[in-house]
């Protein structure tokens, strides 16, 4: 199997304070053991010239663009100015990597993930590295966008967490049937990244600021901060 066919690109789903923490509104079971896995895998994409791109569910302190999302088990979470909806420090964003704000599970769904990515030289056909929370949801839900997309996704098992265990294996089990292949270890990835570490580089462009994007512009651009979301905070 050819782990990153193409150009791919490190997704960081939700690994905010609501989700991570064991008293926070959707708390993930083992959530809190996966955050090394995932920053050596941070670290080992960027000095492989692999963008990373995080994301981070939030919601107006309203409460009015939440839509369905509490028909089910879940509770009020990530509401803009609450510390659930910051990303856990020990993943901060550095510049050069993004973030996409969302309203809701999929990634793809009410953002410009996919012109991000174009801009990034990821397309169709690409490889999505897939990490994060919840796998029963977000994970679950941005993969088969992806799927749908026609990107690759590499799922990787040791660096996803669900809302319990029984619905982290079974959404697996799910995006391992839309693609043969999707599940892979953090050892293939740091091994496949390493190989592309290795690889001669091409001259690259100054780093950019963290993009707090669901605009697709840089943070700190007067334009930005009209944004239907507060940029501030965060």
């Amino acid at each position: 199997m050819d782990l990153l066919h193409g150009r791919a690109a490190l997704l960081v789903i939700d690994m905010q304070h609501d989700f991570v923490d064991e008293d926070g509104a959707v708390p993930c079971v083992g959530a809190r053991q996966i955050i090394p896995v995932i920053r050596e895998l941070v670290q080992a994409a960027r000095q492989a010239d692999v963008p990373v791109i995080y994301t981070q569910e939030v919601h107006r302190a309203t409460r009015i663009d939440f839509g369905r999302e509490l028909d089910g088990a879940e509770t009020t979470h990530c509401l803009l100015g609450t510390r659930g909806v910051e990303i856990v420090p020990e993943l901060a964003p550095q510049p050069g990597d993004v973030v996409i704000r969302k309203p809701r599970y999929s990634a793809f769904l009410g953002t410009d993930l996919p012109f991000v990515l174009s801009g990034l030289d990821i397309h169709p056909g690409d490889t999505l590295i897939v990490t994060g929370v919840a796998t029963d949801v977000c994970v679950h839900y941005t993969c088969a966008d992806a799927h749908q997309y026609d990107y690759r996704v590499r799922v990787v098992r040791d660096a996803v967490a669900g809302t319990s265990l029984e619905a982290h294996h079974a959404a697996l089990r799910a995006i391992d049937y839309l693609q043969r292949e999707s599940l892979t270890e953090a050892r293939q990835v740091l091994a496949a990244l390493a190989t592309r570490r290795a690889q001669p580089r091409v001259a690259a462009a100054e780093p950019h600021p963290v993009w707090r994007s669901n605009t697709g512009r840089v943070a700190g651009d007067a334009a930005l901060q009209e944004g239907s979301y507060d940029q501030r905070t965060s």
